[in-house]
């Protein structure tokens, strides 16, 4: 149990004010910019600086308004809109900010989040304000939400000296998240404090955190893995964490492991594509500077765990100290808060390879025998405490016996409220019971199976990509393409991942049928060699214009060739099947080439 519910604290405006009375001068949180510089900031000095922020949400009736978006780049100013809200009682929702150089991508997800919310107050930064006021005002006209700038909010404007009483205490919304990768019709997943502070609990006693913890993260403050795992545990469990901004990061890989070496922390981690760039990064003379003896543990998760990968980071930096049993998959989601389930702290990874053949056709996951073709699947470990994991028939609701590969559903105290206003999908996906009655379970829409009470992850059964830890919904990459590409048949294409050569990670691969017949952009035929290349060229273009995903193949395909169910629905499962074992009536190709 963390302390700050040894001591009653049933929201994280009370666990802030705690730490701000006990350790006043103590520092909770550093931000490491750029250049290597860093700014830290004490528990008093977060608590004051939130009470400012919170004086003037509340100023004009906020509370009564909805949720207020938080526009923020990473750093102390975030930190003083989150806990401003929760100290006014008022639902944060944390969001990317607009990137100037991207508006149309960005703008319009902002956009269909302020609609979905129903916020009407916008907090932001003085640097940032000017381009949203704009934006707001042009895009939402008269339904533009107010926007409070905050750093030039002193703390003298205090919200008050006494203890803090956000409206609906523990079991009031303190935050709506919203998944990463829709763009037209997004989803917030409403948390209330009493589930963060009881997934902050879970993750505490998963990750084996004492006072000596410290730790050094990267990850985007925006959602689960950085906002619960990076902000919120490290404050619930009263020990210090560094930050940097995921922009530093994907510029200068190494400069996570720098950090973690100067500022000694214990607790680290991020998705498996982080250690794969790493490891390709980093040049001798950089692991030769790093001291990385000080990580106790490294999580990996938010995407597909590679055993491969893990490998492969640990004997890069090996002579930077990096003990490989700090590895720690683990699993989780959004609508569970984050964490689900995980391994032993300084356990190592557990691979088991099955049986190709049985895992594939079957259903069943075995340890392959000798000779027979395998492949690796690595533990995510078992459920925390409190937490219940089942491997369901996602047809039927049977429970399903160990080895079986099924839907995972969980029931846990962190399990979210539901969706914000989605009534239907939230019946559908948290109200889940078993054919013998038990429940309500979340429904993850995840395919495992249970090894020794060990969770092993098989599959998604909900169509999401997950790229360089982004979550992408096919129905997005589909519908960009449609739009902007001349030549496709609509609703007859499918966007997938496959896994790349080495299965490190996932790539992104889009079938799409040809247009028939004339028209402009009308693809004739097979022997249109121009126009297929004009066709592919396009697909892959708007992709990763739009979605910053360069696809890694594209495939045009014959028309009324794309398997479809009998209602019509595309089939996407079955396409990337017949994409891998070459099946697809193929009129053009293009695919990335290694150099």
């Amino acid at each position: 149990m963390s302390h700050s519910q040894e001591h009653g604290a049933v929201d994280f405006a009370r666990v802030l004010h705690d730490r701000a009375l006990r350790s006043p001068d103590v520092t909770g949180f550093r931000f490491v910019a750029e250049d290597g510089s860093a700014v830290e900031t004490t528990y008093a000095g977060l608590d004051a600086r939130a009470r400012a922020v919170a004086a003037r949400v509340t100023a004009d009736g906020a509370r009564h308004t909805g949720p207020a978006l938080l526009l923020y780049a990473p750093g102390n100013e975030y930190l003083a809109g989150l806990f401003g809200c929760f100290h006014a009682g008022v639902p944060a929702v944390p969001a990317f900010p607009p990137d100037p150089t991207r508006l149309a991508r960005t703008l319009p997800r902002l956009a269909a989040i302020i609609e979905d919310a129903g916020a009407r107050t916008v907090l932001t930064t003085s640097d940032i304000a000017p381009l949203v006021e704009e934006w707001l005002t042009i895009g939402l006209g008269g339904h533009a939400p107010r926007v409070i700038v905050t750093d030039t909010t002193g703390e003298g404007e205090g919200y008050g000296a006494g203890e803090p009483s956000p409206a609906g205490g523990a079991d009031g919304p303190a935050l709506l998240q919203y998944t990463s990768g829709s763009t037209a019709l997004p989803r917030g997943v409403v948390l209330t404090h009493a589930q963060l502070l009881s997934n902050c609990a879970q993750i505490a006693h998963g990750f084996g955190i004492h006072p000596d913890s410290s730790g050094g993260l990267w990850l985007p403050p925006y959602h689960d893995m950085g906002l619960i795992g990076g902000i919120l545990t490290p404050l619930s469990s009263g020990i210090p964490v560094t930050l940097m901004s995921p922009v530093t990061f994907l510029r200068r890989p190494l400069s996570w492991l720098r950090m973690v070496s100067r500022y000694r922390a214990t607790i680290t981690g991020g998705p498996n594509f982080a250690y794969d760039l790493c490891v390709r990064r980093a040049t001798d003379a950089e692991v030769a500077e790093l001291d990385l003896s000080c990580v106790e543990l490294t999580f990996t998760g938010a995407e597909p765990v590679r055993a491969e990968t893990m490998r492969r980071f640990a004997e890069r930096f090996a002579p930077s100290g990096f003990r490989p049993e700090s590895f720690y998959p683990c699993y989780g989601l959004a609508e569970a808060t984050l964490f689900v389930t995980g391994g032993r702290p300084l356990g190592g990874w557990r691979t088991v390879p099955l049986a190709r053949e049985a895992l594939e056709d079957n259903g069943t996951a075995r340890p392959a025998a000798a000779g027979e073709a395998s492949r690796p699947a690595v533990s995510c470990g078992s459920p925390s405490p409190g937490a219940r994991v089942r491997v369901v028939d996602p047809a039927n609701g049977e429970p399903l016996a160990e080895g079986a590969v099924g839907e995972v559903w969980v029931d846990s105290p962190s399990v979210a409220e539901g969706y914000w206003r989605r009534p239907e999908e939230t019946a559908a996906t948290f109200g889940a019971t078993t054919a013998d009655g038990e429940g309500p379970y979340l429904r993850t829409g995840d395919l495992g199976f249970v090894l020794e009470g060990e969770l092993f992850l098989a599959g998604r059964m909900k169509d999401l990509i997950v790229v360089n830890g982004r979550n992408y919904h096919p129905v997005d990459i589909e519908r960009a393409c449609e739009t902007a590409v001349a030549g496709i048949r609509r609703n007859c294409g499918a966007a997938f991942a496959v896994e790349d050569e080495q299965g490190a990670a996932e790539r992104l691969v889009l079938v799409y049928e040809a247009e028939a017949g004339a028209g402009a952009g009308a693809v004739r035929g097979a022997g249109d060699v121009e126009d297929h290349a004009a066709v592919l060229d396009g697909i892959r273009r708007t992709v990763s214009r739009e979605l910053s995903l360069p696809p890694h193949a594209v495939v045009l395909i014959r028309p009324r060739t794309i398997p479809k169910t009998s209602s019509g629905k595309v089939q996407r499962w079955l396409a990337r099947r017949q994409y891998l074992d070459g099946e697809l009536d193929e009129l053009a190709r293009w695919q990335f080439e290694h150099r």
